[in-house]
């Protein structure tokens, strides 16, 4: 995943650690190393925040737990403070105990059971049995794990991992070992004291492999981090450099605040709350609610004022997947094709907007049908559906999804839709901002970032 902040200070604060280790300043203590892990490095992370008073905090920590670092008193860094992990590995063990020994007598009978059916390849019945079983049974124990972490998160809130894994893994298990990495327990701790990220990074420091490089930064992994820090920070971050972010909106949040507290919270306010030296207002486009998809904010006033140019100027490119709730063949309707449909606001029953020639706005819209497949509601039935390509040319309120439901259009809306379809208890709505594509107001780059979506 990209790396959430700026790694530049983080990184000079690793090479300072890294040093004072290898000048036995400061002690890293290795235990219960495995043959295979004898050799291995460590994953120093370091994350430079801020507290509520303006004082600076170097905070640090290990990813796993096979190291452990001391600073003493006497260390010329010893105002670094060490986060420990965020589950102790009594804990753990504690949890790992009631079957463990169970598992490890399985797993003995099964490469028994292997011997014993010697040249055949077809598993005897009592050794699937036995390798059912031992599924069971670590499943358990890796449940009893995850049940013992929490994360703080960017809002002051306390997510559980099983929480988490709703939002970012589609309710999943997560991998063994999320949660144990350095950037989770840094951004906890600085969460939990109400600190703010300045600086965040992870350097592998030991013998060199295949993986990992000695003395390299390594941005957070996507098989766990990929999961918990987007949770963490209420962002997926795309991209972010000094001038701008883009995020991977989720379906569900909107993208600037609306009128009342209840409405409050938004990519705009997550954004500034993570970057506070962010200008007020660094929304430069807006999703629906209800969309998802790639989404560009501005840091500072003057990028802020040439994406705004950039849009009206109409030469950002942007491409969105939506799924309609239909064939569109059946209403004989091409492949391919470009729409010229005119709508304003129904003042009367805001926001939907509605049909009207003589006043509405031209609303510009390009398809391409993608394909057709079986869909499953919620409720378990499936139903046949068309999988589409959008590209606006314009930038109407509430365009794809009236080009899509509208009898002007296509007359088939958007499974989902909640204003101009329909939305059954639990689904979301099937529109996704897949494609974006600027120029750089600072570097004059052609930007492009592609976002798949999962439906």
């Amino acid at each position: 995943m990209f790396a959430p902040f700026p790694e530049e200070e983080a990184s000079l604060w690793c090479r300072k650690i890294i040093d004072s280790i290898e000048n036995k300043e400061i002690k890293c203590k290795r235990k219960n190393l495995s043959k295979e892990r004898k050799n291995h490095g460590i994953m120093l992370g370091v994350l430079v925040a801020r507290d509520s008073l303006g004082g600076k905090h170097v905070l640090v920590s290990l990813s796993g737990f096979d190291a452990e670092l001391f600073i003493p008193k006497k260390s010329s860094l010893s105002f670094v403070e060490v986060v420990p992990p965020l589950v102790a590995e009594k804990k753990i063990n504690k949890a790992l105990k009631k079957n463990d020994l169970r598992i490890h007598r399985l797993t003995k009978k099964v490469n028994s059971l292997k011997k014993k059916r010697k040249e055949s390849r077809i598993p005897l019945l009592r050794e699937m049995e036995c390798i059912e079983k031992r599924k069971l049974l670590t499943t358990e124990s890796l449940l009893k794990i995850h049940n013992l972490y929490g994360f703080t998160c960017a809002d002051g809130k306390l997510k559980s991992l099983k929480e988490v894994c709703k939002e970012y893994n589609n309710s999943k298990l997560p991998p063994t070992g999320t949660g144990d990495c350095a950037e989770p327990r840094l951004l906890d701790y600085a969460f939990r004291h109400s600190f703010v990220p300045l600086s965040m990074c992870e350097v592998y420091y030991g013998k060199e492999n295949s993986v990992r490089k000695n003395l390299r930064n390594y941005t957070p992994c996507d098989e766990r981090c990929g999961i918990v820090l987007p949770s963490m920070l209420g962002l997926k971050i795309v991209y972010r450099d000094k001038n701008l972010i883009v995020v991977n909106k989720q379906s569900g949040v909107l993208s600037v605040p609306g009128r009342g507290i209840e409405k409050s919270d938004c990519i705009v306010n997550r954004v500034k709350r993570l970057f506070p030296e962010c200008i007020e207002q660094p929304a430069v486009h807006r999703l629906d609610m209800e969309t998802s998809g790639l989404l560009v904010l501005a840091f500072d006033k003057e990028t802020h004022r040439a994406l705004n140019k950039q849009f009206e100027e109409g030469t950002v490119k942007k491409e969105y997947v939506a799924l309609l709730d239909g064939v569109t063949t059946k209403k004989n309707i091409p492949f391919h094709g470009i729409s010229e449909l005119y709508f304003r606001l129904d003042v009367e029953h805001r926001p939907h907007q509605i049909w009207d020639r003589e006043n509405g706005k031209k609303a510009v819209t390009e398809w391409q049908v993608l394909g057709f497949q079986k869909y499953t509601s919620p409720n378990g039935i499936k139903r046949d559906v068309t999988r589409i390509l959008f590209i606006p040319h314009t930038g109407r309120t509430h365009q794809l999804r009236l080009a899509s439901s509208d009898a002007h259009g296509f007359g088939i809306p958007i499974i989902g839709d909640t204003l101009y379809g329909k939305c059954e208890e639990g689904e979301r709505l099937m529109l996704h901002a897949r494609y974006l594509e600027f120029t750089h107001p600072a570097t004059g780059e052609r930007m492009k970032f592609e976002c798949r979506e999962e439906f």
